[in-house]
C-alpha cells in the first residue's frame, strides 16, 4: 500500500512552504506529493517561485509530484492559472470538474478527495476520460470504498490523516471574522497554519475554518482502519499535510502499513501534533462522522 500526501490547504510562509517539501523529498517514506493551491487563488504567487526546485527535490528522491486544481475556480485569471498548471507538463489532480475542460483528450490526470464520487459510474466515466488515479471523498464509509474500488479500472486512495475538508465557499470566513472584505484580506489565514476552531456558544469544538473552507474540528485518523481498506482494495492512503510533526506522520503511517507498529501507537505518538487535538474515523466506520472507533470500543459500544 502506498502514500500519498495530499495538498497542503492553508496558508504558510513561503520559506516554511519550501523547508516543508525539502524535508519531504529528503525524509518522508512517500511514494506521491501533490503541490500546488487548493483554496485560495491569491495565495499561489507568494510560494510559487519555488515551485520547480521543489519538483526537481521530489522527484531525485524517486517521488511522484502532481499539481491540484483550485477547489473553486471562479474568475478568469482562475482559469488561466488552471490552463497554465496543464502546460507545466505534471499530472494535473482535478478538484473542481471545471478543469477537466482544459485537460487535452488522452492525457492522464487524477481526482482528488473534492470530486463527488459516489457510485460506479462516475468513477467509469472519469478513468474512460483519463484519470489514472482516484482519491474517493472522505465521508464514504468503507462498504462503499469496498464498491467503488472493486468497480475501479484505476487504483483508488482513501483519506487517511487530517482535518477532514467539508465544503468550500465563495465567501472568506477569515476575512469575515477579521472585519475585512474578501479583496482586503491582507491574508488573515496565515495566522492560522492549521485552520481557525470554530466552537458553537456554549463552548463545545464544532468545525474549524481556512479562508473559504470548512473543515473538521477533528483530525481524522484511520490507523485503526487500516486493514478494513487494505480488504476493500485501496491502493494508497492518502495523508493531509499539517503544520508540525508530519515527516514524523509519515514515518509512522509507513511503519503502520509494514507492521513495525500498530495503530495505538501511532495515534498516541502522534496526537501532540494533530490539528484539533483529537480523533474520528465515524465516516469510514459507519457511524457519526465525528466519532472515533477506538474510544467507542473501549465504551463497550463497537
Amino acid at each position: 500500500m502506498q502514500l500519498t500526501v495530499g495538498p497542503n490547504m492553508y496558508f504558510w510562509d513561503a520559506a516554511i512552504w519550501r523547508d516543508f517539501y525539502l524535508r519531504l523529498a529528503d525524509e518522508a517514506p512517500v511514494d506521491t506529493v501533490v503541490l500546488g493551491e487548493l483554496v485560495c487563488s491569491k495565495r499561489l504567487p507568494f510560494y510559487q517561485h519555488h515551485f520547480q526546485e521543489v519538483i526537481d527535490r521530489l522527484r531525485a528522491a524517486g517521488k511522484t509530484v502532481a499539481m491540484t486544481s483550485l477547489a473553486l475556480i471562479t474568475l478568469k485569471r482562475e482559469r488561466k492559472l488552471t490552463a497554465e498548471l496543464v502546460d507545466m507538463g505534471l499530472e494535473i489532480e482535478v478538484n473542481d470538474l471545471s478543469t477537466l475542460p482544459l485537460i487535452p483528450e488522452g492525457q492522464p490526470f487524477s481526482v482528488g478527495p473534492l470530486v463527488n464520487v459516489y457510485n460506479e459510474g462516475t468513477l467509469r466515466w472519469l478513468a474512460a476520460r483519463g484519470a489514472d488515479r482516484i482519491c474517493l471523498p472522505p465521508e464514504l464509509p468503507l462498504s462503499s470504498i469496498a464498491i467503488l474500488a472493486a468497480a475501479s479500472p484505476v487504483p483508488v486512495e482513501a483519506w487517511s490523516w487530517g482535518r477532514l475538508p467539508l465544503a468550500v465557499s465563495s465567501r472568506c470566513y477569515h476575512a469575515r471574522l477579521n472585519e475585512r472584505s474578501k479583496d482586503n484580506c491582507q491574508f488573515i489565514c496565515n495566522a492560522d497554519p492549521d485552520g481557525r476552531a470554530v466552537d458553537t456558544l456554549d463552548g463545545d469544538s464544532f468545525l474549524a475554518i481556512n479562508g473559504i473552507q470548512t473543515l473538521s474540528a477533528s483530525c481524522a485518523n484511520a490507523a485503526h482502519q487500516l486493514d478494513g481498506l487494505r480488504q476493500a482494495g485501496v491502493s494508497a492512503l492518502r495523508l493531509s499535510p499539517q503544520f508540525r510533526g508530519f515527516t514524523r506522520l509519515c514515518q509512522m503511517f509507513r511503519d503502520l502499513i509494514d507492521g513495525r507498529i500498530d495503530a495505538d501507537t501511532l495515534s498516541a505518538n502522534a496526537l501532540p501534533d494533530a490539528p484539533g487535538g483529537r480523533y474520528a474515523d465515524g465516516f469510514l466506520t459507519g457511524h457519526a462522522g465525528v466519532d472515533w472507533s477506538a474510544e467507542v470500543k473501549r465504551a463497550g459500544l463497537g
